[in-house]
């Protein structure tokens, strides 16, 4: 832990609400968020869907759902409000497998075609020939 973190050591708390802690570690912008995010069952403690209330210790593995990631986070520690981003690795270790992060790069895995900026809507033909493409229909 950083300096900061032990002058402030005594304020640390032991278990937290599972919004809350989102919150605190910048996974959600507001607090709201998080709970609505348990509430439609996107964010799990330990494999198991979690409401908003439910108190989370050291050591939980947090597991939630951003689309098209599933980000998981094991708890160290709990802070008393929400904390810096520099600060988040003090509170939260980011165990998000690799596969999961690729989502994010995974532009080439869209059914969208690339069309370059300016070219404006595919022509009858062309809308012919994409859905040729896709499976969708036969060329004349």
């Amino acid at each position: 832990m950083t300096d900061v973190n032990i002058i402030f050591n005594s304020k640390l708390e032991n278990s937290s609400r599972i919004d809350k802690w989102l919150w605190c570690i910048r996974a959600y912008k507001t607090r709201s968020e998080a709970a609505e995010a348990c509430k439609l069952g996107r964010v799990k403690v330990n494999g198991a869907e979690a409401k908003a209330s439910r108190d989370v210790k050291a050591g939980d593995v947090i597991s939630f759902r951003k689309t098209p990631v599933v980000y998981s986070y094991k708890v160290l520690a709990f802070p008393h409000s929400r904390v810096a981003a520099k600060l988040v690795p003090d509170f939260a270790e980011n165990v998000t497998p690799q596969e999961e992060l690729d989502k994010l790069n995974a532009d080439h895995l869209t059914l969208f075609v690339h069309r370059e900026k300016g070219t404006g809507r595919p022509t009858k033909k062309e809308r012919r020939q994409i859905d040729f493409l896709m499976g969708e229909g036969s060329l004349p």
